[in-house]
């Protein structure tokens, strides 16, 4: 993100290039002219103005103590913890998700969802099914990797280092969250908090009094800019520079900046109340996993706050991941299921809960669709140590928003919980729901200029069954 700080030094020269040049995530002066070249024609937009929140399970998530809880079973197989009643007649969560429960009508719960792997990845948000590149990233192939309106990039990942500097960032051993497949390094994710020279770029030197009367600045950074670049013509410029500018210091910073959210409603998202479930989390050949529980509950609240915030500015696809503090095989690096109710389920139950509190009272639950998933479910069979393992037949998958979710069930699983028990929805289904929320089929069917295998995943794939 843009960071200003006070001190005496001089503006980082490739800073300006960046930042003065409107390099922000991407987007150049001649993008935004060519953008707004388009909208003069009249010609319609390929995005419906929507966006999507894509809350990754990392870990793979539990379906029995979530969202399809299983109590008429061996006590083998038994959700642990209980249930508890939803505001849809006859259907239950797990007894952890109480802060759900109230929202239930207002969800899409799919009970019939397979990812069709049990190994770690960052699947489905990256898999065959969107062409090995983030969905984040197909989506700005089509609409741009910034919106031109407001400059705000139209994917970003967010991660604990995001909210809190210490913390840690992505886990990759298993596949890269900013991964483009094919697309080009162009359209990846912008990713706050880390270390990339984008972001290192965006880091301007200058007194806070300086950054307060932004017209000094721009005259600055414009006399900085035409020092390292003379050969370019910078006739009728001015006022589009000066309107990029007000973008990123006005708009882009601020949305990544929580410090100008209501005070009451950081305190609502706020899940650090729970960290200390982390004592659960076990240490083994000098190697702790605690830092992973603690950075998720330090931080999963305010990720989604930031995520909604990022959305309210333009940015067209959030995705939102900690570590892997789903995977509960209950070993010595893992927490089981009953200790994982506490701290990885209630943060997620209030987190989720603060989120959809916060949207309907916006008014933007047909604006915003969050997606929550991971890359797996769990096994049906508690193994010794009080865990559930790997499982590639069944999965939880819950979506709120939209506008398209009213409280929908879809699909049902064995009575085991071991896969479905009706047509089963696959990572396909979920893909094309997500980029059918988010761009105009009709539009983007008489569109040109894009690859033809792009086209064909957009515009011709199947959403979940009974949903939009």
């Amino acid at each position: 993100m843009l960071s200003v700080f006070d001190g005496s030094q001089p503006c980082n020269r490739r800073a300006v290039l960046s930042v003065g040049g409107l390099g922000f995530g991407g987007l150049s002066l001649a993008n935004l002219l060519a953008a707004r070249g388009a909208a003069a024609t009249g010609r319609k937009p390929i995005t419906t103005g929507k966006s999507v929140i894509f809350l990754l399970q990392h870990g793979g998530p539990t379906q029995f103590e979530t969202w399809d809880p299983k109590l008429d079973v061996p006590d083998g197989i038994r959700t642990q913890g209980g249930v508890v009643r939803t505001s849809i007649p006859g259907v239950h969560f797990g007894a952890s998700m109480s802060g759900m429960a109230p929202h239930a009508h207002r969800l899409a719960i799919v009970r019939s969802y397979t990812t069709g792997s049990a190994s770690h990845s960052n699947r489905p948000l990256i898999s065959e099914a969107s062409r090995q590149a983030n969905i984040g990233s197909v989506f700005a192939r089509f609409a741009g990797a910034n919106d031109h309106r407001t400059g705000m990039p139209n994917t970003v990942n967010l991660h604990p280092n995001a909210i809190n500097p210490q913390d840690l960032g992505p886990d990759e051993r298993f596949g890269k969250f900013a991964a483009t497949g094919t697309l080009g390094s162009a359209f990846a994710p912008f990713a706050p908090g880390g270390a990339s020279a984008l972001q290192r770029d965006m880091e301007l030197v200058l007194p806070r009094s300086r950054f307060d009367d932004r017209r000094s600045l721009l005259a600055a950074l414009d006399r900085l800019r035409r020092d390292v670049d003379r050969s370019g013509s910078m006739q009728g410029l001015d006022h589009i520079r000066q309107q990029a500018f007000e973008m990123v210091i006005r708009g882009v910073a601020d949305a990544f900046d929580l410090s100008r959210e209501n005070p009451q409603t950081v305190a609502r998202y706020d899940t650090s109340r729970y960290e200390h479930a982390t004592q659960y989390a076990d240490k083994s050949n000098g190697n702790s996993k605690r830092g992973w529980y603690q950075a998720n509950a330090r931080s999963l609240g305010r990720l989604l706050l930031m995520a909604r915030r990022l959305c309210e500015a333009g940015c067209g696809f959030v995705t939102v991941a900690t570590r892997f503090v789903w995977d509960m095989h209950g070993d010595k690096n893992n927490l089981g299921i009953t200790r994982g109710l506490d701290a990885v389920i209630k943060p997620f139950d209030h987190a989720v809960s603060a989120f959809i509190e916060d949207c309907e009272a916006r008014g933007l639950a047909d604006k915003i669709l969050l997606v929550t998933a991971g890359e797996m479910g769990r096994t049906p069979k508690i193994n010794k140590r009080g865990g559930r393992d790997h499982w590639a037949r069944l999965a939880p998958l819950m979506l709120y928003g939209g506008g398209v979710t009213h409280g929908q069930v879809i699909g049902r699983s064995t009575r085991d919980g071991a896969e479905p028990a009706s047509d089963p929805v696959n990572s396909e289904h979920l893909v094309s729901t997500i980029l059918q929320t988010l761009l105009d089929v009709p539009e983007l069917r008489i569109a040109q200029g894009f690859p033809p295998e792009l086209m064909q995943l957009a515009t011709t794939g199947t959403p979940i069954p009974g949903l939009l």
